[in-house]
């Protein structure tokens, strides 16, 4: 009984979490009430702060949760039987994400907060520390394979990929005409021109 307890309670937790990360994105944090958050979720204010004591609260768990599985999911790829072919997947993975009004109006929003905020300043410096690292290790494995051929350390190579999503998600916001999703193959020939095919 206890599991299926913990398995309900987790899965509140999220669909809150889900539903902030959608106000938060389509309002901006500080015009999302948390009555905005338990609507969107279908719950009641009491369940909402059963998990959060304030929306302060809410608002950390997502930035928290977003680097945790950015970084999960590109540490995995490092160990792909093919790690290049893993990275210009990931970078399609980042278009897509960009093109997404959620995902991408999200990132701007947390990447603004961080300005203001200290906590979400730090918690997202932590996620991207994690993300280079994470891809540093990819860039590694590429090495191993012959795959990855550049004058930049991993380190490096992991600092400007970081660089070039940003730039994705800044250029969205920046041109509402851009369109993410069909920059997949430029992105990768900057990259394979960055790491690969460096004289």
């Amino acid at each position: 009984m206890r599991t299926v307890d913990e398995e309900q309670r987790a899965a509140r937790r999220s669909a809150l979490l889900d539903a902030a990360e959608t106000c938060f994105a389509e309002r901006g944090y500080d015009a999302t009430r948390t009555a905005d958050i338990c609507a969107a979720a279908g719950m009641s204010a009491g369940n909402l702060f059963h998990y959060f004591p304030t929306k302060h609260d809410v608002l950390l768990a997502v930035v928290d949760r977003d680097a945790e599985r950015t970084a999960t999911e590109v540490s995995e790829l490092a160990h792909a039987d093919d790690p290049w072919e893993a990275l210009l997947a990931l970078l399609d993975e980042v278009c897509r994400l960009a093109s997404d009004p959620v995902a991408a109006g999200l990132a701007l929003e947390i990447s603004a907060l961080a300005h203001r905020d200290e906590d979400v300043q730090q918690r997202m410096q932590a996620g991207d520390r994690a993300f280079r690292a994470a891809l540093a290790a990819l860039l590694a494995a590429g090495v191993r394979t012959g795959q990855v051929a550049t004058t930049l350390s991993v380190e490096e190579g992991a600092t400007w990929l970081a660089a070039l999503v940003d730039g994705v998600f800044a250029r969205v916001a920046a041109d509402p005409g851009f369109d993410a999703g069909a920059q997949s193959p430029t992105l990768r020939r900057v990259a394979t021109a960055l790491l690969a095919g460096e004289s």
